[in-house]
């Protein structure tokens, strides 16, 4: 089976045919910095590192873009609210994205532009749509006239024209031949960062920005354009229409993940219900979080919980202690082993992780019985099978990365064996009603910094940062 990738541009899932056969391009619409990543926004990062991750091991030569949007409306509105400039507020943020990349180990990207650096791209992409007849300048400001390409508007997201809203992306539309027309060049205003243009000094519209850094870094015509499903309209729309109505073919696939929710509401910082990276990793560790991210599908909606979370922090652990376990009888991995069959199939089916984790934790559970009965040659297949599975969803606790970040994988497999031995002496006494032992036990654990909470579930312990 070839790899095969839902697109959303035709609704159906198709066969990856890159346009240059064993290269693939992606560009991921990253960060809009105007204030630190919650765990939704970090999502996407996880979901499209899988991809790149997975392509690579597939063999593709892989070039990976992700985007700063470092001046925005929100930016500059934040700045102005904390009194500073506003790139004090993009640079802040932006360090802590790529923190946030790094600390639950996504690969770099290839190349990562920032917006403000490209703004000789954007002035050609808007001098091509001009003579194209497709945008005209107003009062300092450049529009995308949507009219002009009615027959194309909307494809990306399934509108008609005719039942589109306006834009609302200016104070004013007077300047608009057509309130649906979007802004691709805002005009110079007191207080804002300007550059200058032929049509007057100003900064560019949002979803310019992307459509310049896309076609520059990976060509006119590239493989996969990926982001949040809440960037389909009007961002990726408005891209794909600016970039195919200036000759560019753009984008060949489209891929959007699903939205991370607190009940059901999408998590964002306007709605009070954030839950920053910091936060989420004091709670579990960062390999575990990742575990979190990566496991639903990455279409499918994560309805986030406390004991969700620490669900996928127990399942990841118990693929820890297998690899722990038998590493500590095969010494030598074999990174080129293969990978099984069921795994490739369910990757190569439209990056199917759910699917892909039910293979690893099936050959875990091989794993752990022939660790039981001594097969060496066994555990050493298991093993392997194991961690190149695990390597491709970036998840192997030997890697570099688990073991420079989060502790080592070793000595936490420990504590949690230890720990569930402890939970299970201190359970026996509750159930005898000796409750001065189980009181005894938990005393004991919380002096070495480990939390018990009981609840409805059982035990639940906690190891303090």
């Amino acid at each position: 089976m070839s790899l095969r990738l839902y697109d959303t541009s035709t609704r159906t899932v198709r066969e990856f045919v890159p346009v240059e056969p064993g290269r693939a391009s992606i560009y991921l619409c990253g960060a809009t910095v105007q204030a630190p990543p919650h765990i939704g926004h970090i999502r996407s990062g996880v979901n499209f590192d899988v991809l790149r991750r997975w392509m690579t091991r597939s063999g593709y030569d892989v070039t990976f873009c992700r985007n700063v949007t470092d001046i925005d409306d929100k930016i500059i509105r934040v700045a102005a609210e904390e009194g500073v400039p506003w790139f004090v507020i993009a640079e802040r943020n932006q360090r802590a994205f790529t923190w946030a990349y790094q600390v639950l180990g996504c690969l770099p990207p290839t190349v990562e532009p920032r917006a403000t650096g490209h703004v000789p791209e954007m002035i050609e992409l808007m001098e091509r749509l001009i003579a194209a007849g497709h945008a005209y300048a107003a009062d300092g400001d450049v529009y995308f006239d949507v009219v002009s390409y009615a027959d194309r508007y909307g494809s990306l997201s399934n509108q008609k024209l005719e039942n589109m809203r306006a834009a609302g992306d200016t104070d004013t539309d007077t300047a608009k031949r057509d309130p649906r027309d979007f802004a691709l060049w805002k005009g110079e205003k007191p207080g804002e960062p300007t550059w200058p243009t032929p049509w007057g000094r100003g900064r560019p519209g949002w979803h310019l920005e992307c459509s310049a850094m896309a076609t520059k870094y990976l060509g006119p015509t590239f493989d996969i354009h990926g982001g949040g499903v809440d960037l389909i309209f009007p961002h990726h729309e408005n891209e794909l229409t600016q970039s195919q109505a200036a000759g560019d073919g753009f984008a060949r696939y489209w891929m959007h993940n699903g939205m991370l929710k607190i009940g059901a509401e999408k998590m964002s910082k306007s709605l009070g219900n954030s839950l920053l990276i910091p936060e989420v990793t004091k709670k579990v560790r960062p390999v575990e979080l990742r575990y979190y991210l990566a496991a639903p599908h990455y279409r499918s909606a994560i309805d986030y919980s406390e004991e969700a979370l620490f669900e996928a922090a127990a399942a990841y652990q118990r693929i820890e202690g297998f690899v722990t376990r038998a590493a500590e009888v095969i010494h030598d991995v074999d990174a080129h082993a293969p990978l099984p069959q069921a795994f490739t199939d369910a990757l190569d089916d439209d990056l199917g992780t759910p699917q892909a984790l039910a293979v690893v934790h099936e050959v875990v559970r091989e794993g752990n019985v022939a660790l039981a009965q001594g097969n060496k040659e066994q555990v050493a297949r298991l093993l392997a099978e194991t961690q190149n599975m695990l390597d491709v969803l970036g998840l192997d606790p030997r890697s570099e990365q688990w073991r420079s970040s989060g502790g080592d994988s070793g000595l936490r497999a420990t504590v949690d064996s230890l720990v569930a031995v402890a939970l299970e002496q201190r359970q026996a006494a509750r159930a005898r009603k000796d409750f001065a032992a189980a009181d005894a036990i938990r005393d004991q654990l919380a002096q070495a910094g480990i939390t018990v909470e009981d609840t409805p579930q059982g035990p639940r312990w906690e190891l303090s940062r």
